[in-house]
């Protein structure tokens, strides 16, 4: 069956407190909840409130602003204004509102002081924040009823969706995705809520290197690379800045040209790095990516981004477009090994489209011309480019790379190998050759060097 909107309503009681130093507050929440509850059920207007909390949920501010003034209204009759509440939240009528209505404990995610972190996780009753690249387990907890209410809340934005349902994703107005994952799919009451937000920092290479996630020396080196117009692959673990340094990499891309940049989930604004340019900004995947390809094909345009390829559909629309000839392409693709990316990405072609695997490797070999290949360290905060391999299709027909980069943990350094491949030196002569030759001096420079830090 398909979730019901008046079974929610009815099934939404007050929740009760976990007791302890803010024994008062939680019944306080009983008592505003109930009283909201009276308000809807003398006016016969619950469809119409519960479209507010809904939108109040997804993060509609006027929708919001309700809630807070009419909770405020209520505590102002009570006498109750100077209830003491939980530390994590901003003031007593907001406690109310997201303990009864709300994100309860996660809220405080929300707010400026996490403006920075990526990702907040509920698992269980337990709350963890992303802080300098590791979850950190949270004072607040979450009951088991209020964790029930607030993944019904989360399926209002979901219709059609099924209440049975054990895994589903929704957005919330500023972008951020949510991932509910109830039972049977994890443990007994283990079930868990991922928030996970995108903000693609505009860096350029020299905010790059004092991250330390390049070297200054190789600035040159990648600038020209990008001018170029080769085609390129950020590859890595989860969490590796792929999708970081692809949005530097366009930031050096003519923004007279004309691109367009297809996405699975809404990750990377660039209508805001590169304001001015001629970029479509697609969302598609899976049959919407299939349908949408042959007209990709069929397009105009001087370049593609394929941002975070995740399936084979998109990695073959990727591989077309690329051996039909178009350049400057950027595309990210989960992966540790460099030596396997043709086998990765062929394998999943095959298996979305069919096809011979051998010959696959082979076309997506020689799509494209380099690959950068990123890591996390121990400290997750901080990234690396691990290296940069030139990628080509060997004469029997098999995937090749040859390093041209190496990054040595051990001295935190780089070292370069002056190497460039026959198809890469066409194309960068033909395509460019003023940068193109910036590029072979700088690699030049840099492979005479015992290392660059």
């Amino acid at each position: 069956m398909k979730f019901d909107l008046n079974e929610y309503i009815s099934e939404d009681k007050a929740v009760e407190g976990s007791g302890g130093e803010y024994d008062g507050f939680f019944r306080l929440c009983a008592e505003v909840k109930e009283a909201f509850f009276r308000e809807w059920e003398r006016d016969d207007n619950s469809p119409a409130m519960l479209e507010i909390q809904k939108k109040a949920i997804i993060g509609y501010e006027k929708e919001r602003k309700y809630f807070l003034d009419r909770i405020f209204s209520i505590l102002e009759e009570k006498g109750m204004l100077d209830e003491a509440f939980p530390e994590w939240y901003e003031d007593l009528a907001d406690a109310v509102y997201q303990e009864d209505w709300g994100l309860a404990g996660v809220s405080e995610w929300f707010g400026e002081k996490y403006a920075e972190s990526s990702s907040a996780k509920i698992i269980g009753s337990r709350i963890y924040f992303m802080e300098n690249g590791h979850m950190v387990l949270k004072k607040q907890t979450v009951s088991a009823d209020r964790k029930n209410q607030m993944i019904k809340a989360f399926l209002l934005l979901t219709p059609g969706k099924r209440m049975d349902s054990d895994y589903y994703e929704v957005y919330l107005l500023d972008g951020t995705r949510v991932t509910v994952y109830t039972e049977p799919m994890t443990k007994s009451g283990q079930a868990a809520i991922v928030f996970r937000r995108y903000f693609i920092p505009s860096l350029s290479f020299e905010e790059q290197a004092k991250r330390k996630t390049i070297p200054f020396e190789a600035i040159p080196l990648l600038s020209n690379m990008a001018a170029v117009g080769y085609n390129v692959v950020f590859m890595g673990a989860v969490r590796t800045a792929k999708t970081t340094f692809l949005a530097t990499w366009q930031s050096y891309e003519d923004p007279s040209l004309e691109g367009v940049m297809v996405e699975t989930d809404p990750e990377i604004p660039m209508h805001e790095i590169l304001p001015d340019a001629p970029i479509i900004q697609l969302i598609a995947d899976g049959d919407r990516l299939r349908k949408l390809s042959k007209n990709l094909l069929r397009s105009d345009a001087d370049y593609f981004i394929m941002a975070e390829a995740r399936d084979g559909i998109a990695l073959d629309t990727a591989v077309k477009l690329a051996t039909k000839g178009t350049k400057r392409m950027k595309l990210t693709f989960h992966s540790r090994e460099p030596g396997s990316v043709a086998l990765e990405m062929a394998t999943e072609i095959v298996k979305s489209t069919g096809g011979d695997l051998p010959l696959t490797m082979q076309m997506v070999s020689s799509a494209f011309d380099y690959l950068f290949h990123f890591i996390q360290l121990p400290d997750k905060s901080q990234k690396r480019l691990k290296g940069i391999y030139q990628i080509d299709c060997g004469a029997d027909g098999t995937f090749r790379t040859e390093q041209i980069c190496r990054y040595d943990p051990a001295s935190e350094s780089w070292t370069f190998r002056n190497c460039i491949g026959e198809r890469q030196r066409s194309f960068g002569e033909e395509s460019d050759g003023y940068h193109f030759r910036r590029f072979e001096e700088e690699l030049v420079r840099l492979s005479e060097k015992e290392y660059v830090k």
